[in-house]
């Protein structure tokens, strides 16, 4: 079935499952499944929420099952969803953990992929890319799912998409340490994501997504190359372009969807859908053309995002915006933090957010990312034993459903 813009949802979060003693990764969620379900299988249906696994055996995907026109609760729903895993988990003394990047895994030994179902896929992946590195192995997002239903809609849906991806990590930088050192990016998952598929730069481009606004033209300009690079790697043609297709956002025309991949996950599902309904809110703003016409929104080239995009991944919030023709685009007329024009998009979207997401949403914009709260805590004090017991008071706030401060 086809729906419409902004007429329904699909939400995906991910978590890492750790040994609480150890503070390891645990490559446990195949177990995890077999104690929920009585036998082992890819996915879990839990009633409106799916578990499902992922290309690591230690990261666990909870989405909503099927799409749904519902943002006002589901926070609840996926924290009910994550009580009970905990419950699950607890037996064997181990609990899901949050954020983008495990801060002391070390992905060269500690990678175990998911030797089930599709495992002939990651298998590849792996004798391409080798998958034991923290881009592959050591991520954790959320991806918001938006329909279009016909190329008309693609066309309007792609243009606001591309343009509000670069600024997205402002917002949901979580990923500040990776092996126990600060790596001087507060987004290291994006920063690790755009060199994951160096050895193909068909499948990712420049993460931004070209200038193509129908389907002919994405077929031609992003799927083919695609298909055509990963030919001499895939004998057996197992692998699909709309999975191998790598951008921030990608267009999965096998369900009429735009799929948005550049949010790290957060602390909690209050968090994360606070986020998706200011994205979606601004979104929707671009789409009306209340900001700037949609011709114009087209005129934008991938490199001239990708700069901006590039500047927010290592300096998150604080990432100081000086293109004047993009914050033209948000009504602003001088150099600023970007996360002013998120305030701004706030402002302009208020009145049409729940208060339960207003204040969520005014947390995080008075506040700051997940990554700049965890630098803080930390207080440059990096040792194992402080960095355990940051997160693992994060771990509490997933439990909890609580934002950490």
């Amino acid at each position: 079935m086809s729906y419409h813009l902004f007429e329904v949802f699909g939400i995906e979060l991910e978590y890492m499952l750790i040994t609480s003693e150890t503070f390891k990764v645990n490559p446990a969620v195949d177990r995890l499944f077999t104690q929920k379900n009585g036998s082992l299988t890819s996915d879990v249906e839990n009633g409106k929420i799916e578990w499902s696994n992922e290309l690591v055996a230690h990261v666990v995907e909870l989405k909503t099952n099927g799409p749904t026109g519902d943002l006002e609760n589901l926070d609840e729903l996926f924290a009910e969803n994550i009580k009970e895993i905990n419950l699950l988990l607890k037996q064997s003394g181990s609990v899901l953990l949050p954020s983008a990047a495990h801060p002391l895994m070390l992905p060269e030994s500690e990678t175990v992929l998911w030797p089930h179902n599709y495992s002939k896929i990651y298998a590849l992946y792996n004798r391409i890319f080798d998958c034991r590195g923290h881009g592959w192995s050591n991520v954790q997002s959320m991806h918001i799912n938006l329909p279009f239903f016909d190329d008309a809609e693609f066309e309007k849906l792609h243009a606001a998409v591309r343009l509000l991806l670069p600024i997205i990590p402002a917002l949901s930088a979580s990923s500040p340490i990776f092996e126990g050192k600060p790596t001087g990016f507060l987004d290291s998952r994006m920063e690790v994501y755009k060199t994951n598929q160096k050895e193909i730069p068909q499948m990712a481009g420049k993460l931004i997504p070209e200038q193509v606004f129908s389907r002919k033209e994405y077929f031609e300009r992003i799927f083919e190359p695609i298909n055509e690079a990963i030919k001499p790697h895939d004998s057996e043609n197992i692998l699909d372009h709309h999975f191998l297709n790598s951008r921030g956002a990608i267009a999965r025309f096998d369900r009429n969807a735009i799929e948005i991949r550049v949010i790290d996950i957060q602390e909690c599902p209050k968090a994360d859908l606070a986020i998706a309904v200011l994205i979606i809110e601004s979104l929707k703003l671009l789409v009306s053309e209340e900001l700037i016409a949609l011709q114009d929104q087209k005129q934008w080239h991938e490199d001239d995002l990708f700069a901006i995009f590039n500047m927010v991944v290592k300096y998150g919030e604080n990432a100081n915006i000086k293109n004047i023709v993009f914050l033209d685009v948000f009504d602003i007329h001088k150099e600023c933090r970007v996360m002013e024009i998120w305030k701004k998009l706030y402002e302009r979207t208020r009145s049409r957010i729940s208060e339960k997401h207003r204040e969520n949403i005014e947390y995080i914009l008075e506040n700051g990312s997940l990554s700049t709260r965890i630098l803080t805590a930390l207080q440059e004090d990096f040792s194992e034993e402080n960095i355990r017991k940051v997160y693992m008071r994060m771990g509490d706030c997933l439990n909890e459903n609580k934002f950490f401060t």
